[in-house]
């Protein structure tokens, strides 16, 4: 399969995980702190529910402010992420070639955010290494100690033999230990 539509499949993959961490998230949750400094489980599902509408937005070349909430109930984030999921795979695959692999972005943003998530409901979901992987060589890319801005920290040192998603975190500046 060719890297373009690969980009495609890895972000379905990449919303199919994140759709299954908000379905985990328990209303005792909410409170919860995050690896996202200053987020409790209740802002950073908010804004991951969020993110395949706003990248949708980006796509048809609307202003998104990344800062806005779903307006959604806690209750029906899953619904309406995977709903706008739904309609950003669709978005996709009507691509020219050319522009597919911009879908990397997207799944370098979901898999840190469902890493996030995963992390601070401190249940086990399977996360899927091929979605970390694509995330972090997009990362690896473009972010560098000038463009961090305030969502990415400094990188974390982690083994040579660490886990996909330990160096994903760890690259976008958290601390998978």
């Amino acid at each position: 399969m060719d890297t373009q539509h690969r980009s495609v499949v890895v972000l379905s993959r990449a919303l199919d995980q994140a759709g299954d961490a908000l379905a985990a998230v328990h209303a005792d949750d909410w409170g919860r702190p995050t690896p996202c400094e200053g987020w409790t489980v209740r802002e950073l599902a908010d804004h991951l529910a969020a993110a395949p509408r706003r990248f949708l937005q980006l796509a048809h070349g609307e202003e998104v402010d990344w800062r806005a909430g779903t307006g959604v109930e806690p209750y029906a984030l899953p619904a309406h992420f995977r709903s706008h999921a739904d309609d950003l795979i669709h978005h996709w695959h009507g691509q020219p070639e050319d522009r597919v692999a911009q879908a990397d972005r997207q799944t370098a943003e979901l898999a840190v955010h469902t890493w996030d998530l995963v992390r601070a409901l401190d249940r086990p979901l399977p996360l899927d290494d091929e979605v970390a992987e694509r995330g972090l060589a997009f990362l690896q890319q473009g972010l560098t100690a000038d463009n961090r801005g305030p969502a990415f920290g400094p990188p974390v040192e982690v083994a040579e033999d660490a886990s996909a998603y330990d160096r994903l975190v760890s690259f976008a500046g958290r601390d998978p230990r």
